[in-house]
């Protein structure tokens, strides 16, 4: 069965940096591209980066380009995303998923970026 488990969110100031974590558990990690998505008060699913089964291909949305990184470590079932310049936008609950459109996704990490 499918398990993804975020971790790394909290509170953080304006141009601040957070990590977070995605352990997944019950599919072969490294035959999937990964997802994280993000979801903002009141707004729906938002496909924030992605990368592919070999780490080679990643994309960003517009929003995030320049400041957030995905990688992925196959040995230990884990996908990463580094925020660096976070802004008050950026506040959402942020989950790993293993599809573009997050309906196979985890429990979520809240990231809150305000002073």
């Amino acid at each position: 069965q499918v398990h993804l488990v975020e971790s790394g969110g909290g509170l953080v100031q304006p141009g601040g940096s957070l990590r977070l974590s995605c352990a997944a558990y019950g599919f072969t990690f490294s035959h999937y591209w990964m997802y994280w998505v993000r979801q903002a008060p009141g707004k729906g699913l938002e496909e924030v980066s992605a990368i592919s089964m070999n780490g080679y291909s990643i994309r960003y949305s517009d929003s995030v380009l320049g400041r957030f990184t995905i990688s992925r470590d196959n040995m230990k079932n884990i996908v990463y995303l580094q925020l660096n310049d976070l802004k008050p936008e950026d506040t959402a609950v942020y989950y790993c998923a293993r599809d573009s459109s997050g309906s196979i996704r985890g429990q979520g990490t809240q990231v809150t970026v305000s002073s």
